[in-house]
């Protein structure tokens, strides 16, 4: 079983039904995250269409300003999500410091639920990596994923000693700085993704479908003397490792690993 741990599965349109059929054929567990309530809504729809897809609810740091003073209308929705995300921080691309701190007071809403529902989270960190440990510290969620990480190598350690999971997705195959970040990763932290359909066209002009996940197993097999195989075997461990014991998620263990192991 492959893992692509953040997928806008909600953006493929058109593409849609031939991405479920690849997400079926490869057998892709998918965590397909949200960005505001309508994409929620519209990944809950597909998920019922594909038991390989995990729909989890969050709000997406560009939308922050449109939900701040409306939060707790926001609390029924996280409590039917079993997991959070995409939430998180963007000082980066997110150009108006101006909407920082609403940023901020929306992802700390959500960490509270995560720390008191016991639910992984699923995180943005452009540019804010130092707050984003800051925060995980303060509000001690000990299991997230912090997806597509391109920050300083220290903070990725400083996150990486505190527990935190870590993505690497198609810009391994583009990137000399991200193939850096790949091999850092310690092997019992790592997991994958595409960030598709928009990762493949960010990078390349062109949607994104789910086998390419294929090629960035491969390419991070490349990157960590390892092989396509057991990249694969050790990010499906590592999943299952995170999940073990969560009362949201304990389902999904016979769907990621059928015999039991």
């Amino acid at each position: 079983m492959l893992i692509d741990a953040h997928v806008h599965l909600d953006k493929f349109g058109a593409y849609l039904n031939a991405a479920l059929q690849e997400i079926r054929t490869g057998q892709i567990f998918t965590i397909a995250v949200a960005m505001d309530v309508p994409s929620y809504r519209r990944t809950l729809e597909i998920g019922d269409e594909c038991d390989l897809v995990l729909p989890t609810f969050g709000i997406h740091p560009r939308r922050a300003p449109e939900y701040a003073n409306r939060l707790t209308k926001l609390s029924p929705l996280i409590e039917q999500s079993p997991a959070i995300g995409e939430i998180g921080l963007d000082f980066h691309w997110v150009e108006d410091s101006s909407q920082y701190p609403t940023q901020v007071m929306v992802l700390e809403y959500f960490l509270a639920a995560a720390r008191e529902q016991k639910k992984m989270v699923n995180l943005h960190t452009k540019g804010a990596e130092r707050k984003i440990l800051d925060l995980l510290e303060h509000y001690d969620i000990r299991r997230a994923i912090v997806h597509w990480y391109s920050g300083p190598l220290d903070i990725l350690r400083a996150l990486a000693q505190f527990g935190a999971y870590f993505t690497v997705g198609i810009e391994v195959s583009y990137s000399d700085t991200i193939k850096t970040i790949a091999r850092e990763i310690p092997d019992h932290l790592l997991l994958t993704e595409t960030d598709n359909p928009g990762g493949l066209k960010w990078l390349k002009g062109v949607t994104g479908m789910p086998k390419v996940l294929q090629n960035v197993i491969d390419v991070i097999a490349r990157v960590r003397n390892s092989s396509p195989e057991l990249v694969a075997r050790t990010v499906q461990a590592n999943f299952l490792r995170m999940i073990d014991g969560d009362p949201w998620l304990q389902s999904l263990r016979a769907i990621l690993s059928p015999s039991g192991a």
